[in-house]
Formats: C-alpha cells, structure tokens, sequence
C-alpha cells in the first residue's frame, strides 16, 4: 500500500502569546522612567495593537518593547503591519498595527510555484489561506520544509497538520 504524507503551510501565531506580550509591553511602559508620564496606551484588538502616546520617540520606544517581547515569546516580527503615525487630540500620536494572519492568493501561488519547480514528486494545493503539501515520501516533506525556510517571504510560515 503506498501511502502519502502531508502538511500544511500556514501564517498564523499564537493569539495567547501575543495577548501575553501585550501585558508585558503594558507593564513595562508603566515601570519606565522615560515613558511613566507620557499616558501611553496599548490596546489589542482582534486584528490590530492601537498604540497611543505624547510623541513619535515614545512611540518608536514602544516598538522596541513590543518587538523585544513578541521575539520573547517566539512570535515573528512578520506578524506586525505598522500603520502610519496619525496626529490624535492635544499633540498625541496614534498608531493601528495590523496583525498579519494567512497566507495571501500571491504568496500561496509563488510558494506552490517554487514546490513545483523544484520537487517534481510532490504536490501543492492552495486551500484558502494555507497550502498544502503532500507527497509518497516522508523525506521528500523535510527537504521542502528546510527549502521555504531559507526562502524569504513578507509572511511568518508555519508546518502544521504534518502527518
């Protein structure tokens, strides 16, 4: 019986991760001695981080901080689309950044394009947002998996479902 293997490739992170590192951006934002008065405010939201704040350094502090944690917590800096700085009442700054979740139609095409190019044995379906990959040998999977590794795409990718 030949049977095949699988996986999937997904752009995803883990939300109680990034709902963690919020509340330690949070925190240290209250214990800092350069950013204790500046009434700055983090807020999660379901597809966004609204940062709001007295100045653009304080918000490129925040940036910092929030990198820093999100990094802590092995979530990719890919996930993070920034805004742009927009004025808010009495000289504040705002700031929406986007949270970058799947796989765009584009990238999908260009990562099953390269599958195909490279590995003739395997297949690659686009499914919505993620690809899948299936193929007769369970090596043929690992060689591919360790070759979009050293690709670099505008999306954090992750191997799931790899049976």
């Amino acid at each position: 019986m030949a049977s095949t293997y699988s996986f999937d490739i997904v752009s995803d992170f883990d939300q109680q991760e990034l709902v963690n590192a919020i509340d330690q951006v949070v925190r240290e934002i209250k214990s800092r001695y350069d950013l204790k008065d500046t009434k700055t405010t983090v807020e999660l939201g379901d597809q966004v981080i609204n940062v709001s704040t007295d100045s653009e350094f304080t918000l490129d502090s925040v940036h910092n901080i929030l990198r820093e944690k999100a990094a802590k917590r092995n979530l990719s800096q890919k996930i993070f689309d920034f805004g742009k700085i927009e004025s808010a009442s009495g000289n504040r700054v705002r700031q929406e950044i986007k949270l970058k979740k799947g796989i765009s139609q584009e990238i999908a095409k260009q990562i099953s394009k390269l599958i195909r190019d490279e590995f003739k044995k395997v297949q690659a379906a686009i499914q919505g947002d993620a690809v899948r990959v299936s193929a007769k040998s369970k090596d043929d999977l690992q060689v591919i998996i360790q070759r979009l590794k050293q690709e670099d795409y505008p999306v954090a990718l992750q191997f799931t479902n790899y049976r």
